[in-house]
């Protein structure tokens, strides 16, 4: 197997990755929400916007950010949330601007 196929099975994986991560309403409504709002945003406050519990906000970013879609910068008890854009540009191009 060449190096080039090992890449692109890897990149694969990772897009099938993405892709079951994006399947869930909740996750693409999160995407959304901090799209939206182009800043970091506390589970809170994503909470709230959304109506969803604080801790189903966390649940659900932990698998964004298991796949890459999300960041998470911790201060003290407060998790920031943004998306990590580097990744949509990679493996979805243009996806941001259709929400």
């Amino acid at each position: 197997m060449t190096i080039e196929l090992k890449q692109q099975i890897s990149e694969d994986q990772q897009r099938i990755a993405i892709f079951k991560a994006l399947a869930d309403q909740n996750r693409l409504r999160i995407i959304r929400v901090l799209y939206q709002t182009n800043r970091e945003m506390t589970c809170s406050e994503v909470g709230a916007q959304l109506k969803i519990s604080k801790s189903t906000v966390s649940y659900h970013f932990k698998a964004l950010r298991l796949v890459g879609l999300t960041n998470t910068r911790r201060v003290a008890q407060t998790k920031y949330l943004s998306l990590r854009a580097a990744t949509f540009d990679q493996y979805l191009p243009g996806f941001l601007s259709t929400l």
